[in-house]
């Protein structure tokens, strides 16, 4: 009897309370965890906790012990701005970085190997094949990348700014000899051969009135250095050409650079004047040098044959002049004639060539700027000269960069060429410091006082 209600206990099926009990603790059971396994994978609040919780931490850092919170707003900002600067972007990772970037930069100029190292190639003619492919390719890119077009513009401009004073110191020179008045006709000339016949028309007059003014030798000795002064702004402007495409800022303090500019123009307007006398000393008066010799017309002849050589050979050290002297940096030995200015003079003789011969048959410039056209044509003339001058220089740097990559030398990044002075670079980065540690306590005391300390705040009244 007992064995049978055993056996039925254990058939016995369960109620319905024990089912929808048994059910209930299961879906409790179930529901903690999909609960637990959904906050896992859920990737935003994840990331709030955490950014929650660094928030905390960055604030509990940088309170100052009895001062006020670091807003969270701030905090995220410069979260950010961290970001974007692991990440290269548009902060470069702020001004410590970018500061500490040029300090690198000026030490590695400052410690560059001597400009005439010998594990350096002598000569261009020395450089590999190789090396004179990367040469020219970074030529034309760096050309585009220093906005050469732009540089050659604003040559132009101060070009035409030192135009009159030049012409001043040049007629004062060539004056002293007698040959003012030739020297006005054949500068003229020139002009209207290269298509800007009405640029020279408007400039007869005043150049006319500069070569017969009275007591030249007075206005060498008194107009001459006023003169050079106005003229030297285009070698200053030059200058800063030549330092942005060897890639350095200007270093040499005022009291150091104005003197070189104001010699280098004086040498740049002494050899023109001696270019402009060659170009005048021709027929009569090449016999009269001639028979003062007791060479006869063996002179002329001699001259005639030897005088384009010789008048390019000066251009082309008024040239180099500009390319070695003007620069910050410390090149290697002056060479009276380089690859760079070779080059300029080349390009700048086709391009007058081409732009002459286009100004005369195909332009319609007379009909576009009527009694200006002759004034527009020359600065046209006067920019293309001067994107002729730069790309030279662009070459003969990237030639320099070339032997120094050949040398082993690590210039493919920055030209490896020691400054020639560094004082004002070093105090521009001074005051650039303090202006950065001037905006810093500008933010931290949101703008309530620039001149205070970093951690204190001004007194609420």
């Amino acid at each position: 009897m007992t064995t049978t209600d055993n056996t039925g206990d254990a058939a016995r099926k369960p109620t319905v309370d024990e089912i929808q009990a048994d059910i209930a603790a299961t879906r409790a059971e179930l529901g903690d965890t999909i609960e637990a396994l959904g906050a896992k994978l859920d990737v935003k609040q994840r990331v709030k906790v955490r950014v929650t919780d660094a928030t905390s931490r960055a604030r509990a850092a940088l309170t100052p012990e009895g001062g006020k919170p670091v807003p969270a707003a701030a905090l995220v900002a410069a979260g950010r701005r961290a970001r974007r600067g692991r990440c290269g972007g548009r902060d470069g990772g702020g001004p410590a970085v970018a500061t500490a970037r040029m300090t690198q930069t000026d030490a590695a100029r400052r410690d560059a190997p001597p400009p005439d190292d010998g594990a350096k190639p002598d000569s261009p003619g020395d450089l590999t094949r190789s090396s004179w492919v990367y040469v020219l390719r970074k030529t034309v890119r760096e050309f585009s990348k220093d906005q050469c077009t732009d540089l050659a513009a604003a040559l132009t401009y101060y070009a035409v700014l030192a135009l009159f004073p030049a012409a001043i110191a040049l007629l004062s020179l060539v004056g002293v000899v007698g040959q003012g008045p030739k020297t006005v006709e054949t500068l003229l000339q020139i002009l209207t051969d290269i298509g800007a016949a009405s640029a020279a028309d408007t400039l007869e007059p005043t150049l006319t009135t500069l070569s017969q003014a009275p007591g030249a030798g007075f206005a060498l000795v008194v107009g001459l250095a006023t003169a050079l002064w106005s003229a030297s702004g285009y070698v200053g402007s030059f200058g800063r050409a030549m330092n942005r495409i060897y890639e350095i800022d200007e270093g040499r303090p005022i009291w150091k650079l104005r003197p070189v500019m104001l010699l280098v123009t004086l040498v740049t307007v002494l050899l023109t004047a001696v270019v402009a006398l060659g170009l005048i000393v021709s027929g009569r008066a090449a016999t009269a040098v001639g028979d003062a010799l007791g060479l006869g017309s063996t002179a002329v002849t001699v001259w005639n044959l030897a005088k384009w050589p010789v008048l390019l050979g000066f251009v082309v050290l008024i040239v180099a002049l500009l390319y070695y002297a003007t620069p910050n940096i410390r090149q290697p030995r002056f060479r009276w004639i380089s690859v760079g200015a070779v080059v300029a003079i080349v390009v700048w003789v086709i391009a007058s060539a081409a732009f002459g011969v286009y100004v005369a048959n195909f332009s319609s410039y007379n009909t576009t700027y009527g009694s200006l056209a002759g004034v527009v044509v020359f600065l046209l003339w006067l920019w293309l000269t001067n994107l002729a001058l730069l790309f030279g220089a662009e070459l003969d740097s990237e030639l320099e960069r070339g032997r120094e990559l050949q040398a082993g030398i690590a210039a493919e990044e920055t030209l490896q060429l020691p400054p020639r002075d560094t004082r004002t670079i070093d105090k521009a980065r001074r005051k650039q410091q303090q202006d950065i540690e001037r905006g810093r306590r500008l933010r931290r005391s949101r703008g309530q006082d620039t001149d205070q300390d970093p951690g204190t705040t001004k007194e609420q009244h």
